[in-house]
């Protein structure tokens, strides 16, 4: 069983020792091992990528935990192998239409996964969980300026295998980003990467006079921007003289669900996993 571990906590010595000494104690196998200090905000991350018998997985999750409680440590112990159906969290801010493609593909019983929560930084997309009788929750202010830790204990506290940012539009800090290391955030983004990065990559490929627009749906990664990360992109073309009004109504209602919703399957059916920031494909 592929099980991926993360610790995240102030940055001190001898962080990391205690839990490789206690998988490797254990008889597992280690496939991938990072370590980071994040100097400017003063914390210790690791994500290690180990293959366990399944029946390991219950001792691993009570003894790494533990261990994370002696040393300051947010650890968490996942396997994508653990559940038939991954549970999701839907991250949102103001455009609904990339999570009703995922939650309607989920209830058309085209897609084999259970939506757990949605998380919003505004009200926007509120009436899309009540829709669908998902629990909502709220952790931006009045501003949109969403409070990371709420964030993270939602996620925990729905037991969620998958944190899908369907155009949520803000940046998660890079401890937020380890927590969930190891392939678990995935990203639609409205232009194609890696050439139109940034939040207006619609503009910014009208004014390079583009006729094919696209989107990309990615794996988080911390501090790295998209590019090995891709696990799905769609395009559009459009003639000459097209009103960039018009491009971005394709785009946002037609071609991101699509590629959020193509992505998002890649990953639920397990034909991709994210192995040292690539993209692969799964035996």
């Amino acid at each position: 069983m592929e099980i991926v571990i993360t610790a995240v906590g102030p940055d001190n010595i001898g962080l990391a020792d205690p839990i490789i000494h206690y998988v490797t104690g254990q008889g597992a196998n280690i496939a991938e091992i990072q370590m980071y200090d994040h100097d400017e905000e003063a914390i210790f991350a690791m994500l290690l990528r180990i293959q366990a018998e399944s029946r390991e997985l219950p001792l691993l999750r009570k003894a790494l935990e533990e261990i994370g409680r002696l040393k300051n440590l947010s650890v968490r112990v996942w396997s994508p192998e653990e559940r038939r159906r991954p549970r999701l969290a839907i991250c949102v801010t103001y455009r609904p239409e990339p999570s009703l493609a995922i939650l309607r593909a989920i209830r058309d019983g085209r897609m084999a996964a259970d939506p757990a929560v949605m998380i919003g930084n505004r009200n926007a997309c509120r009436g899309v969980a009540e829709q669908f009788q998902l629990p909502w929750e709220m952790v931006g202010d009045s501003a949109g300026r969403p409070d990371e830790d709420a964030l993270v204990r939602a996620v925990d506290r729905y037991d969620v295998d998958y944190v899908v940012l369907a155009r949520y539009m803000r940046v998660l800090p890079a401890s937020t980003c380890w927590k969930f290391a190891g392939g678990r955030i995935i990203n639609l983004h409205h232009g194609l990467l890696p050439g139109f990065p940034g939040v207006r990559p619609y503009h910014d490929a009208y004014a390079s006079r583009m006729l094919t627009f696209g989107a990309t749906c990615h794996f988080i990664v911390p501090e790295l921007d998209a590019g090995n990360q891709i696990i799905h992109q769609s395009t559009f073309s459009v003639p000459p003289g097209t009103r960039l009004d018009e491009i971005m109504r394709i785009g946002q209602q037609d071609n991101e669900p699509q590629c959020l919703l193509q992505g998002m399957e890649r990953v639920v059916n397990r034909q991709v996993r994210l192995h040292f920031h690539r993209v692969v494909a799964r035996d």
